[in-house]
């Protein structure tokens, strides 16, 4: 088989398979919220090292226990959507200024997006498919690369679609629609439909 079709198999794979996920999801919201470049930098560097992981253990990685994976994943997306709903919303008046004074840093916001996605693709389909395919293929650099390259795709379409539904919604229900799609994605974990 060679380079080029590995590349593609595993480039068609991840990029299908991630489109549907949770993390995609995560950072489509998280885009709603901040501005779009911490949060694709953050997402795409939560994949790349769950993506190194998944090539390094190889085969091994599919013996860890998901369910405790996925429980610790929905509690963090419950906790988020309380936080979330439970932060008050910002005056009428003169909300640009008080928006500026309290808008998340970049490396804030980056730091943010960062971990939702870490600890949310642990144990996900795309990252066992990638420790799958790496072991299947036994060419880890090329796996690698198509795997991250196709996480990343995925999330800059959804930071992209996240970017542009925030500048449309209102702030007030941006945040209640974030907050209830953090706790459905953490009750589907908890009860093991994701």
């Amino acid at each position: 088989m060679s380079a080029l079709h590995i590349f593609l198999s595993v480039f068609g794979v991840i990029f299908v398979a991630e489109l549907p996920d949770k993390t995609a999801l995560a950072a489509l919201v998280l885009a709603t919220r901040h501005k779009p470049w911490p949060v694709f930098l953050g997402t795409a560097l939560a994949l790349t090292v769950q993506s190194l992981v998944a090539v390094l253990a190889g085969g091994l990685l599919s013996l860890l226990p998901a369910r405790p994976v996925h429980i610790g994943a929905g509690l963090l997306f419950l906790v988020s959507a309380v936080f979330m709903w439970r932060r008050k919303a910002e005056e009428p008046d003169d909300a640009h200024a008080k928006t500026l004074a309290v808008a998340p840093t970049f490396g804030r916001a980056l730091a943010t997006s960062f971990g939702v996605v870490f600890i949310a693709e642990w144990g996900d389909l795309t990252q066992l498919g990638t420790a799958a395919l790496a072991a299947r293929y036994h060419e880890p650099v090329l796996v690698f690369s198509a795997a991250t390259l196709a996480l990343w795709a995925v999330a800059g379409l959804a930071v992209f679609v996240g970017n542009r539904a925030g500048k449309f919604l209102d702030a007030a229900l941006t945040k209640r629609i974030a907050s209830a799609v953090f706790a459905v994605l953490g009750t589907a974990l908890l009860v093991g439909v994701v």
